[in-house]
């Protein structure tokens, strides 16, 4: 029998999975693979994510997202201190967060990550953008491997799954980002390929930008490779889900290819029916390895 607050959380959970649904299908569909009360704190955490991306992503201008971001950074720690709320999203988040010990630097990395969003208009060179994909990624998936469980080194190889995916994010979402006056794409690298902001704010698709588009897409790479040691040292009931959201991010970034790098008209996503057989083929891989044994 539920306790009266597991049942005054239950609406704000099964609200927390339609936001997982509506923003981020790929999310959503790994998730579908988690146990039921695995699924439940993964959307929580995807609700607190989306909500403090949303405070930049759709403020009206940059400092109303900064008195929003500052004052949702003041209710978080306050939370975390003990403090009452009645924020629906940081209630479930809050819950989560105790469930399965999630350290509180993670989600104020996220939204110090979110601070960089709203202060940088541009990265010189890849550090910078490496230290923006941790704090608005990988705590992500830092927070998503308490959820599911790990053991020895995980969180290390969860820190490079983050970035991969920050990575194809920021390529799938270049134009898009544009329209916001935003570049992730860093100035150094733009330049060593001879592909200026000018070039990029026309949305010119020359050998310029493929050659940079095939360097950051093949950067990206090297992250899920560099990653994948540590699916395995994740508990056995939440690994498969990480294994195919990888891949099925992997997959976005054979879109992106496949449409000649051309992110500023379509944005590149892996439809459901890739998205099943890269779940089977990943089912189908650990039977096939233990039938040749």
């Amino acid at each position: 029998m539920r306790s009266s607050s597991e049942l005054a959380l239950y609406p704000l959970y099964v609200r927390a999975a339609e936001v997982t649904a509506e923003n981020s299908k790929s999310f959503y569909f790994a998730t579908r693979f988690f146990p039921r009360e695995l699924a439940r704190s993964a959307h929580a955490v995807y609700w607190f994510c989306r909500h403090t991306d949303d405070l930049v992503d759709e403020c009206a201008n940059v400092e109303q997202g900064r008195r929003d971001l500052e004052a949702w950074a003041r209710e978080v720690e306050s939370a975390f201190r003990g403090g009452i709320t009645q924020n629906p999203v940081l209630l479930t988040f809050l819950d989560a967060k105790h469930r399965h010990s999630i350290p509180s630097e993670y989600p104020l990395d996220l939204i110090e990550g979110m601070r960089m969003d709203l202060e940088n208009t541009r990265y010189q060179d890849f550090a910078q953008l490496r230290v923006f994909c941790y704090r608005v990624a990988s705590v992500v998936g830092l927070m998503m491997s308490h959820v599911i469980g790990y053991n020895g080194d995980a969180l290390k190889y969860a820190i490079d799954l983050g970035i991969a995916m920050q990575l194809t994010n920021i390529l799938r979402d270049i134009g898009e980002d544009l329209d916001r006056g935003r570049i992730y794409l860093p100035s150094e690298e733009m330049a060593r390929f001879g592909y200026s902001d000018q070039d990029l704010k026309r949305r010119v698709r020359n050998q310029s930008f493929r050659d940079l588009m095939r360097f950051q897409v093949e950067r990206a790479r090297g992250f899920y490779a560099a990653a994948e040691p540590g699916i395995p040292l994740l508990s056995a009931n939440g690994r498969f889900a990480v294994k195919v959201a990888s891949d099925v991010y992997r997959g976005i970034l054979k879109q992106i290819e496949r449409s000649d790098f051309d992110v500023f008209d379509h944005r590149a996503y892996v439809p459901a029916v890739q998205k099943y057989w890269i779940m089977a083929r990943s089912m189908a891989i650990p039977i096939a390895r233990l039938a040749w044994r």
